[in-house]
């Protein structure tokens, strides 16, 4: 079946070419409708034809896509969750675009290293005394007359 571009942001687009669609039988919800008609889509994705990420974000994608992605390359996402096929289609560009999305972000700004406040460490250190006292007290007593 024929896909659409899916645009992704302002100046993103996937093509067509690189998705390819099928609808197979679903499970769940719909009855014995569900035993006659093909309403759940698998959207196959092929980021690597896209020509669309750089090395690093094609990683990420795959990375993130985790057991969706495939040894060939491609991403599957299925999409089983609505009874007509029109919005599980929906449901499938949707889940596409927000993995396609996060794999875009820029990571995260490394961490900066700190060191407690010296009255941390006063107070912590005091909490474990006084701990260390509690526990002592609660030895045995000796009764001496």
């Amino acid at each position: 079946m024929s896909v659409d571009d899916l645009p992704i942001r302002h100046g993103l687009t996937l093509p067509r070419w690189s998705m390819t669609e099928e609808f197979v039988l679903a499970s769940g919800p719909g009855g014995q409708n569900v035993n006659k008609t093909s309403s759940a889509v698998q959207l196959r994705f092929f980021p690597g034809s896209a020509g669309v990420f750089n090395d690093y974000q094609l990683r990420r994608l795959m990375q993130l896509a985790g057991k969706r992605a495939a040894k060939d390359g491609s991403i599957l996402i299925q999409a089983s969750r609505h009874r007509a096929q029109e919005r599980n289609r929906e449901d499938a560009r949707v889940r596409l675009k927000d993995l396609v999305l996060k794999a875009l972000e820029p990571p995260p700004p490394p961490r900066k290293k700190t060191r407690p406040t010296r009255g941390s460490v006063e107070r912590r250190l005091k909490a474990k005394t006084g701990r260390g006292q509690v526990k002592k007290m609660r030895g045995s007593v000796d009764f001496e007359d």
